[in-house]
């Protein structure tokens, strides 16, 4: 009796199981290498300024809702808990400022963006989640232009904003692959207030300038004097020689949007005069 023929093996790159092996683990991380970088340059992306910053900061509207709420809860039910609602909920009104400037910025520096000779250049970023990065992708749509939103996945979900550019959304499972990607197209960035990833990733950025291995020459705004100054003492790390009076040369401060809009471009122009030049109306 004839034998039946052996179906053919699924080819390696289409075998789901392996590709989620810890073997495949390597070709998984060249993936979130190779396949960002095919869209940046068939998007003609070339460089960014990238947002950081609390995705836990609401929107004026809703911090002002959640508010309204919790005052009502709070008559209605004085308890301990919403108190502590109350005046969570307080804390975030205040604090939803910060949401509601960087959309503001991240206007600006479209605006600005969509004026220069140079197609896609100083392009809007953030890490596509909410809060601060929905503020950033928010103020570039606004102003009628691209964003990218540079997501990850999370045990507890973070979706990606709907203000991004559906065609540069993306969608990282490590966390180091999405930080590259951050660093490597940015000629700045600007850190609004935020919790342990914000700090993690502006010590990051300040660790690789201070060291060198970010090259190129890229200006860092830290958004919020008051709040930065009152998290980071910066000044004791220099007056313990734990870095170089230098080291506080690599950052500047903003506390309005305008301020930081005036920086960035004026650094940017001196750094990049070329990337920088400005359609003329003739």
């Amino acid at each position: 009796m004839a034998k039946k023929p052996l179906q053919r093996a699924a080819k390696s790159y289409k075998d789901l199981e392996f590709l989620n092996s810890p073997d495949a683990r390597s070709l998984r991380i060249m993936s979130e290498f190779l396949h960002p970088l095919s869209q940046f340059r068939r998007k003609g992306i070339r460089d960014t300024v990238v947002f950081f910053g609390s995705a836990r900061l609401p929107s004026p509207v809703d911090a002002r809702k959640a508010l309204t709420k919790a005052e009502r809860s709070a008559r209605r039910a004085p308890s301990k808990k919403q108190l502590q609602t109350l005046a969570a909920a307080r804390v975030d009104l205040e604090m939803s400022r910060y949401y509601e400037e960087a959309v503001q910025l991240a206007r600006l520096m479209t605006d600005w963006s969509k004026r220069l000779f140079q197609l896609n250049r100083f392009v809007v970023c953030s890490g596509g989640g909410p809060g601060i990065m929905e503020a950033a992708n928010r103020g570039a749509q606004l102003a009628k232009g691209r964003s990218v939103g540079l997501n990850i996945s999370l045990p507890f979900e973070q979706n990606p904003n709907r203000y991004i550019s559906p065609d540069l959304n993306f969608e990282f499972h490590y966390f180091f692959m999405r930080k590259f990607w951050f660093v490597y197209l940015a000629k700045a960035f600007v850190m609004f207030p935020g919790g342990f990833g914000t700090f993690d990733e502006l010590m990051e950025v300040l660790t690789l300038l201070q060291t060198k291995k970010i090259k190129k020459p890229v200006v860092v705004v830290l958004y919020g004097r008051e709040f930065w100054n009152s998290v980071i003492h910066f000044e004791e790390f220099v007056k313990r020689r734990l870095v170089s009076p230098e080291d506080l040369d690599l950052f500047e401060y903003a506390d309005t949007p305008e301020e930081a809009y005036r920086i960035l471009t004026k650094r940017l122009k001196a750094l990049y005069p070329k990337e920088t030049e400005e359609q003329t109306n003739t």
